[in-house]
């Protein structure tokens, strides 16, 4: 699709803190987006105006004639909308909290909890009223609109999505993510490197990964395991920020120990996508008993209220300034769509759509 007019470009959830500003960021690295018309949508209108400040200035430094707007009604949001980004979590920290400390009350531990189990499930059954009133205005204010999902669990939202009619795709960043952190482990420069992945968000697999002719499984199988199954060291990580949509080398998330993945590849023979923290929830072999727990994740990452609340309050105003120094696009695949369907230049994302065969 290309457009002889601005796009209308709706945020819905806004108000939260560093996402939303990189996807105002990404967005604006793009010249055919810097005209566009942003309404940044937020329960919390104070919130959705901390950001929407931001992104001005952030425009305004630049000398783009982006329209850029704090919003607390969905209705105005959607209306004339051309692209739709959620990326909101209903109920935030506190009932996300709920989400790990009730089954780990009855000796289910989590990771995470935003994908599968009793997490994943409930934190659906909270978000599903949300989903329905956005799937209810766009069928009747922009049928056409494209609406991109970030906010988990990625495949049942993608999935009810779809059931209401909605043109969607899911995305992560965990393919961008994990296909560099390989090509640092085997010392290959990224630009050689090709893959082909395939699955649902937090549950895909690298099933091929190449550089040129040359099939890098083997030596990725050889130096995985002598690095992660035999010499775990989680305290050469970096320090992780929660900001996962840029390369930083090997972190406490991602990179520094990656045990339960390298085991998933040992047993199944391809690399999965997502972290180990996150896998280590999906497959019923590492989260059965602490001593499983430890021995493959000796450095606890994942939910807990001190870990999400650490954000510091002027996160936001540190990427702001980093972007000023440098305007370019993160690892998201967000504002790559938006841009080609508008220009219609071509580009390749990984991303949930309905498997149609």
């Amino acid at each position: 699709m290309t457009s002889s007019t601005q796009p209308k470009i709706t945020i819905i959830g806004a108000g939260g803190v560093v996402f939303p500003l990189r996807l105002m960021g990404d967005m604006l690295s793009f010249p055919a987006l810097h005209a566009a018309t942003y309404s940044l949508m937020d329960i919390d209108i104070s919130r959705a105006q901390r950001t929407t400040g931001m992104a001005k200035e952030l425009a305004g430094f630049y000398g783009f004639p982006a329209r850029i707007e704090a919003t607390d009604d969905l209705r105005a949001a959607l209306t004339g909308a051309n692209y739709v980004i959620i990326t909101f979590q209903v109920g935030g920290v506190e009932s996300w909290l709920k989400d790990y400390q009730i089954p780990a009350s009855y000796g289910v531990d989590q990771a995470v909890g935003d994908t599968l189990g009793p997490g994943g499930v409930f934190r659906f059954l909270r978000s599903v009223n949300a989903y329905r009133d956005i799937a209810t205005l766009i069928n009747e204010l922009c049928p056409d609109v494209q609406v991109i999902n970030y906010a988990n669990p990625m495949a049942m939202a993608c999935w009810y999505l779809k059931d209401q009619g909605i043109d969607a795709v899911g995305l992560c960043h965990s393919v961008q993510g994990t296909s560099r952190m390989l090509a640092r482990a085997l010392d290959v420069p990224y630009e050689d490197v090709t893959y082909n992945s395939a699955g649902i968000n937090h549950q895909a697999w690298f099933t091929t990964f190449r550089q040129g002719e040359e099939d890098l499984y083997p030596r990725l199988r050889e130096v995985m395991t002598e690095r992660h199954l035999k010499h775990i060291d989680p305290k050469k990580a970096l320090e992780d920020t929660g900001d996962h949509s840029s390369e930083r080398g090997d972190t406490a998330y991602e990179g520094a120990n990656e045990s339960v993945r390298t085991a998933i590849m040992d047993m199944f023979g391809y690399f999965h996508t997502e972290s180990t923290h996150h896998a280590s929830e999906y497959l019923p072999y590492f989260r059965k008993n602490t001593d499983l727990i430890r021995a493959y994740i000796p450095e606890r990452w994942g939910f807990s209220k001190e870990r999400v609340e650490r954000v510091p309050e002027d996160m936001d105003r540190k990427r702001l300034d980093e972007m000023k120094k440098e305007l370019k696009p993160s690892l998201e695949y967000g504002a790559l769509i938006v841009n080609s369907m508008e220009t219609g230049e071509p580009t390749v994302i990984y991303g949930n759509v309905p498997n149609r065969g």
